[in-house]
């Protein structure tokens, strides 16, 4: 039986969301392969293209990679390559280097900027629409500051130094934003006042943001005049030259930046399909997302691409929301038609907008009703985005999201202010790690040396009084003690505790005295336990995990052993992160069973300090760490390439 053939073309959101959907639906069909073509190597995260362009994250923080999107996906192909023509009756998609014949058809390639036919924009304009877009304008910014900085005509200067977004949709906002960001860093490394430096919004319209409520619009229009932008409104744009632009009412602004976010149309690569099209070159579906005309033939339309009126004269926004809806649609309607089922309807189920100012402010409408600005609204973009990833099951790009947007990030350019940021030098976390680790180690020797042992004479240790002699210290009764069993038991755990917290030795003394409340050892006092009793519920979890005696010394030897090689880890720099959060939680558990005292309550926070990455400083995690994530990535993820489908 011959395999059907499923090709989707483009790796936007839309053509993700439906490859993911089908490859899991159709994983157990044997007889089904995807297919999936795009002209890049990987996905781009469209909605960042900003703050590359802003120069807030590196250009691959927004890459991401086909191979560790889909690697694991054994029914799905990948195939770099540029889609030229489709034969709708041989049913076959041409590339430039090949074909592909299809039993069934998506096309998700998107859209491209929209210029009007304003002249000018091609030779002089900047667009943002693509990974290479963003960069260009990276680039292009970074130079011409470097040249104004050491330009001495002053007029000319000032052009060179006015940045003009035109366009007060999503994307010019939020790239007006990342610049008023930037701006600091930008006079700071070319010696400029950042006064010098003007930032400009023109619009065609009379208001800003208008896919906003008109109140959150309100408060951007705000924010943007706190920041010194200058909004120039109802003022279409009607020509673009090199040194300047030129409004409808005949003036000027001298400029040598205009980034051009004025509208989207679909994609001219589309164009000689032969397929129905409607305004903006996009292409007519109906409501099970099949191509108008074509419905035979098992074509089907997404994502930006797609022309299909929700309400009379509203088409479907160009937005990531309906990207993804659409893409689930055509593929929902793919997998019915293969397996049996009912078609699916699109029904977009808008669940609200956000826009970013900048890394630390913004405004969002969730469901029409909940209004949020400022950095809850950022917080709450963030928390969209890493729902994408988790949509999409790619753990390893969340973890990278994180990094780029949280941890590894320049000039407090984060919704914390850089608070979280790890640009900071981890040597001096050195000694205090190797101090940790000692604590540990000492600890945990004590267990071993018990009463009379002598550390240079091993054949003293694991005598009366270690972990490795009698009963479990741990402070619960089993069956085997008797009641008078059990309060010796709690007595010597109570011992036991002052050992392998580092109470020391007067503490242990002082036993008969009243405990008394302390974050660090006062001589003669006996210190406070952080918690006197056991709760039930964890004395009940702990009997059931050592139901007896021999099972509770298995582990309480273990543990002795285990200690030591933490102790090890942290003073080698191994592992320092999960090490580090192992200890916190070996230390929630002492304190849960009654054996950890307050004066030692300092472990927790040590740990959580010794989770920045302390082992990358005369650690062993500078070569392990690195030499794990190339070995199981190519393992799990399989070799990322430039170019998929070539043998």
């Amino acid at each position: 039986m011959a395999k059907k053939s499923i090709v989707v073309v483009g790796a936007g959101y839309a053509g993700v969301s439906a490859t993911k959907y089908m490859a899991k639906k159709l994983k157990k069909d044997n007889d089904v392969e995807i297919t999936l073509i795009d002209r890049h190597s990987y996905h781009t995260m469209m909605t960042e293209l900003h703050e590359v362009a802003g120069g807030r994250v590196e250009p691959t923080a927004i890459q991401y990679d086909l191979q560790r999107l889909f690697s694991r996906k054994k029914n799905v192909r990948l195939v770099t390559d540029t889609v030229t023509a489709i034969d709708k009756e041989k049913k076959v998609v041409q590339t430039k280097q090949g074909s592909y014949s299809f039993d069934y058809l998506i096309l998700g390639m998107g859209g491209e900027p929209n210029d009007f036919g304003t002249p000018g924009v091609k030779e002089h304009g900047f667009t943002l629409w693509s990974f290479e877009d963003s960069v260009r304008i990276r680039e292009h910014i970074e130079k011409t500051v470097a040249k104004a900085a050491i330009e001495p005509d002053a007029a000319l200067r000032k052009a060179m130094l006015t940045f003009v977004v035109c366009g007060s949709g999503f994307t010019g906002i939020e790239m007006i934003g990342e610049l008023i960001d930037w701006k600091e860093r930008l006079a700071e490394d070319y010696k400029l006042d950042p006064s010098e430096i003007t930032l400009k919004v023109v619009e065609a319209m009379p208001t800003i943001l208008n896919m906003l409520d008109r109140n959150d619009a309100a408060k951007a229009e705000r924010y943007l005049k706190q920041k010194n932008v200058e909004l120039v409104l109802n003022a279409p744009i009607v020509e673009v030259a090199e040194d300047h632009i030129k409004l409808k009412d005949g003036s000027t602004i001298p400029t040598y930046t205009l980034i051009w976010t004025a509208g989207v149309k679909g994609t001219s690569d589309a164009a000689d399909f032969g397929l129905e099209t409607a305004r903006g070159f996009r292409l007519v579906a109906n409501e099970y997302m099949e191509a108008k005309g074509y419905e035979d033939k098992n074509i089907y339309i997404i994502g930006d691409l797609v022309f299909y009126e929700e309400f009379p004269n509203t088409p479907t926004p160009q937005i990531v929301q309906a990207a993804e809806q659409t893409g689930h649609t055509a593929a929902s309607n793919i997998v019915a038609a293969i397996k049996g089922g009912e078609k699916h309807k699109f029904k977009g189920n808008y669940q609200g907008f956000m826009v970013s100012i900048g890394a630390k402010w913004g405004v969002a409408n969730l469901f029409n009703k909940i209004h949020l600005s400022g950095f809850l609204a950022i917080i709450m973009k963030h928390i969209v985005n890493l729902k994408y990833f988790f949509d999409i099951r790619s753990g390893y790009y969340m973890f990278q999201y994180l990094m780029h947007e949280i941890f590894h990030i320049k000039d407090d350019r984060t919704v914390a202010r850089g608070h979280t940021s790890r640009y900071g030098n981890v040597l001096w976390s050195v000694p205090l790690r190797i101090f940790y680790g000692l604590v540990w180690f000492v600890e945990a020797f004590k267990k071993i040396l018990g009463t009379n042992g002598e550390v240079f004479k091993p054949g003293t240790w694991f005598g009366e009084g270690s972990w490795f002699q009698g009963n479990s210290v741990f402070p619960w009764t089993w069956e085997y003690q008797t009641v008078a069993d059990a309060a010796s038991g709690a007595s010597e755990a109570a011992d036991a505790a002052s050992a392998a917290s580092g109470a020391g030795d007067a503490a242990g003394a002082a036993a008969t005295q009243a405990a008394h409340f302390g974050l660090s050892y006062a001589y003669g006092e006996q210190p406070m336990v952080v918690i006197e009793k056991s709760p039930d519920w964890f004395t009940k979890v702990m009997q059931f995990i050592m139901p007896n005696n021999d099972v509770a010394m298995f582990f309480q030897k273990f543990m002795v052993f285990f200690e030591i090689a933490l102790a090890l880890a942290l003073m080698a720099g191994l592992f320092t992160w999960l090490v580090n959060a192992t200890t916190i939680v070996l230390v929630l558990t002492f304190c849960m069973s009654g054996m950890f005292y307050w004066v030692n309550i300092w472990f927790i926070p040590v740990a959580f300090a010794l989770m920045n990455g302390s082992g990358r400083a005369v650690g062993l995690d500078r070569w392990v760490i690195p030499w794990l994530q190339r070995t199981l990535g190519k393992w799990w993820y399989g070799t990322p390439r430039s170019l998929y489908g070539k043998k």
